[in-house]
């Protein structure tokens, strides 16, 4: 399996600032298996079969012949194929009526054709939630402010040991002895 370090400020595309792809996608053809994670900067469109996590700065198309298992992260999709897993999406997921996906979805913006098949949860989410969990899926544990902490106080230091009462012995044959 290939591991990338995934920075989630690369995956935090904005709509004001469009992404250079040239004049062609990257492409995962037909009958191409691919097992492990998949980082880009530009656009993807899939046909074969996938296995891992799929990050794109930029749209990600599955045509209708790609199989999907995974989590996909990116801008928007156009989704066709069959995806088992969960998909987060930055703007606008638009699913067509070949699309199977089970699993969840996250996204700003939906657009289901009639037809399409959806088997899980969908919630609307800001860009402010996809930020986050793109950051939980790169791994990236969001920064915590550090603050001292206070320390205990010392613990008392232990009483002495009491000394034993002091034993009088009165001779018996004293008065107030009785």
């Amino acid at each position: 399996m290939v591991n990338l370090k995934i920075n989630p400020q690369e995956l935090t595309h904005r709509p004001e600032q469009p992404v250079e792809t040239g004049s062609a996608a990257s492409r995962i053809a037909k009958g191409v298996v691919i097992k492990g994670d998949i980082a880009a900067q530009t656009d993807i469109r899939i046909d074969g079969q996938m296995d891992g996590t799929l990050y794109s700065k930029g749209r990600i198309t599955v045509g209708e012949s790609a199989n999907l298992k995974g989590k996909m992260l990116c801008s928007n999709v156009d989704f066709l194929g069959r995806m088992d897993g969960d998909i987060y999406v930055r703007d606008v997921l638009s699913v067509k009526s070949t699309a199977v996906i089970n699993g969840n979805i996250q996204v700003r913006k939906l657009q289901v054709e009639m037809g399409a098949q959806i088997n899980g949860t969908c919630k609307m989410i800001s860009e402010a939630e996809f930020d986050k969990a793109a950051s939980e899926l790169a791994g990236v544990k969001p920064e915590v402010e550090s603050k001292p902490v206070a320390k205990p106080a010392p613990a008392p230091a232990p009483k002495p040991a009491a000394a034993p009462a002091p034993t009088v012995s009165v001779p018996k044959d004293q008065p107030w002895a009785n």
